[in-house]
């Protein structure tokens, strides 16, 4: 008997792919996305690709009722629930190809860690998902990217079948967030370092300015699922050095969950700062750094029923590996050479990982790309542990750097950045203050607006770029975490000049002036001059 198909309100039904024949493994597709609208109350009716082409003209589009929304129209649509069958579950991590043990919980338990004291992974059943050939799942997920049917407008949830298979439609909290631009880096990669294939995955461009909100949006959903549920959870805490609490208080502001935000005090910017307080979280301001906020929202969670919304949550990463599956959509499925991600808990190179290697074990993709992490050199356990062969790992007390969110000494998710990294033949580089604040300012002057952790893997690509291990014609994407907006201080202090020991070779202050034609002319001429020797 043939699986059943998808919940009513996907853009069209799964059909599994027929037994293949010997000499033609998963060479064809059965069923193509449809393209004619259908009424909210119909049920998509495949087109064979076989098919000749249908005179009669499509149906009329029926708008909504004025007194239904999209969520409304989801519900209506979705009344036999996940008869799909995928599931997935929190299993310990392991770096073996066998599992170690049967241990294993359901994602509906508030667990973080194993009996072992190790961290956790999502394991999704991947028998049920290869039922369905690479070819099915591009074409569905392509189908939905744009669209405001619920929730699969969004980047993440637009992939909900490898992210949260058993969640209701009704208990997803979401702002359509992912699906961010995907910037061809033209005059950056030309004039600095002879590329022509340069990209930049703007995941900074999404609703609080994050990619946080990525991971953020599955986290309270199943937060808002266990509620309802009426499981042991009050509100949803977490330490952030400023983009966790952003994404955190903003998605339970939209749920009406508590949330509780733990900041090293006098170390993020305003525009960080008055994100969570703006969104109603309840802030504490505590003298220390981000890992000492770290040990005391574990110490807390274990205590309160609050929900810990740290990367050492694993639900987090499995919102933020979907930005990996959007980068290979927005190639129309074709792998890049190099894929460079800032990394300060380092869950998100594993998550970016995870993304890459499930489109290859289903069949989207034949291979993975190489990846990098770039860190501070003011916080870089992982670039000394990767320089030291992979010995045993050193915690450091991590300095003050530009590169706020990534400053961080004891990484959470250590294990799963070394897995990712030796699986992908990955490299580990590191930027200085000045490198990252340089690289900042010569990407700002090609017409991007980035983050100094953005500035932080632009160094590890120039690095790589100058040391000939990137090539000039390889596929590169830069992964650029935050929007430049959240960092204003840090850029006016660089084109002021005004960061001590610093050179700021690429500032641009403004010219004082006097309010007089002449000495406007004369500057004006200056600076044309300096452009253009023919005026």
């Amino acid at each position: 008997m043939s699986p059943p198909s998808l919940l009513h309100s996907s853009p069209f039904p799964l059909h599994p792919h027929p037994t293949a024949t010997p000499h033609s493994p998963r060479s064809t597709l059965p069923f193509l996305p449809i393209k004619s609208s259908t009424s909210p109350d119909s049920t998509p009716t495949p087109l064979k690709a076989s098919a000749s082409p249908d005179p009669s003209p499509p149906p009329l589009k029926h708008r909504r009722p004025a007194d239904v929304n999209i969520r409304d129209e989801a519900r209506r649509h979705s009344s036999t629930h996940n008869l799909q069958g995928f599931s997935a579950k929190y299993v310990p991590f392991n770096t073996s190809p066998a599992p170690t043990s049967a241990e294993s919980y359901s994602l509906d338990e508030i667990v973080y860690r194993s009996r072992s004291g190790g961290l956790l992974d999502v394991q999704h059943d991947m028998d049920a998902l290869k039922r369905y050939d690479g070819e099915y799942w591009k074409n569905l997920f392509d189908s939905r990217v744009g669209k405001t049917t619920w929730p699969y407008g969004s980047g993440v949830w637009s992939k909900k079948e490898w992210v949260l298979p058993e969640i209701d439609g009704d208990d997803i909290i979401s702002a359509f967030e992912g699906n961010s631009n995907l910037f061809w880096a033209e005059r950056f990669g030309k004039q600095f370092l002879g590329m022509n294939d340069l990209w930049v995955k703007h995941c900074g461009i999404s609703h609080t300015g994050s990619f946080k909100d990525l991971g953020m949006t599955v986290l309270v959903s199943q937060v808002n699922r266990l509620r309802k549920m009426n499981r042991p959870v009050v509100g949803v805490g977490c330490a952030s050095t400023g983009d966790t609490s952003a994404a955190l208080s903003a998605y339970c502001a939209s749920a009406g969950i508590p949330s509780i935000v733990f900041l090293p005090a006098n170390r993020i910017s305003i525009a960080q700062l008055v994100q969570p307080i703006a969104n109603g979280a309840f802030v504490l301001s505590i003298d220390t750094d981000f890992d000492g906020c770290m040990q005391l929202i574990r110490e807390v969670t274990a205590e309160l029923p609050i929900y810990l919304a740290n990367s050492l949550n694993s639900l987090r990463l499995e919102g933020q590996k979907t930005a990996a599956i959007e980068i290979l959509q927005q190639f129309d499925w074709e792998v890049p050479d190099w894929v460079i991600v800032p990394g300060g808990n380092l869950g998100n190179i594993y998550a970016f990982y995870k993304g890459f290697h499930m489109c290859k074990e289903l069949g989207l993709v034949d291979r993975i790309p190489r990846l990098v992490c770039a860190q501070a050199a003011n916080a870089n356990p992982l670039y000394l542990h990767y320089k030291s062969g992979w010995k045993d790992f050193k915690a450091v007390k991590a300095n003050t750097t530009f590169a706020s969110a990534i400053q961080i000494g004891d990484p959470v998710s250590i294990d799963r950045a070394v897995f990712a990294l030796k699986n992908s033949n990955g490299i580990v580089e590191e930027a200085t203050e000045e490198e990252l604040m340089d690289a900042m300012a010569q990407a700002d002057s090609t017409g991007m607006f980035i983050c100094p952790h953005t500035g932080v893997a632009l160094t590890a690509l120039f690095k790589l770029r100058n040391s000939g291990v990137i090539g000039p014609t390889d596929r590169t994407v830069v992964v650029s975490t935050a929007h430049g907006l959240k960092f204003t201080q840090s850029k006016t202090d660089y084109h002021s000049k005004e960061i001590s020991d610093m050179a700021c070779r690429y500032a641009n202050p403004p010219v004082q002036v006097n309010a007089d034609f002449g000495s406007v002319m004369d500057v004006l001429k200056k600076y044309l001059l300096s452009k253009d020797s023919k005026i």
